[in-house]
């Protein structure tokens, strides 16, 4: 049986965390992110704030374990 992938968090409470950090990201990259629907981000400026939000919790985890 085939897993089902979604963009489900499982959470509630982090959704809005992880919508400021999104927000966060994008600022500081210069990705003009609005609230709500952002079909017109191309695949590189999308592609560049998830890339950077996972370096940088991949960051904050290896801090965390030393």
């Amino acid at each position: 049986m085939a897993s089902s992938r979604s963009n489900r968090v499982e959470v509630p409470e982090a959704k809005a965390a992880m919508d400021r950090f999104k927000t966060e990201v994008a600022s500081e990259l210069g990705v003009n992110l609005k609230e709500g629907y952002n079909g017109d981000l191309t695949s590189k400026e999308a592609g560049s704030i998830g890339g950077e939000m996972v370096r940088r919790m991949i960051k904050k985890q290896e801090e965390q374990m030393k």
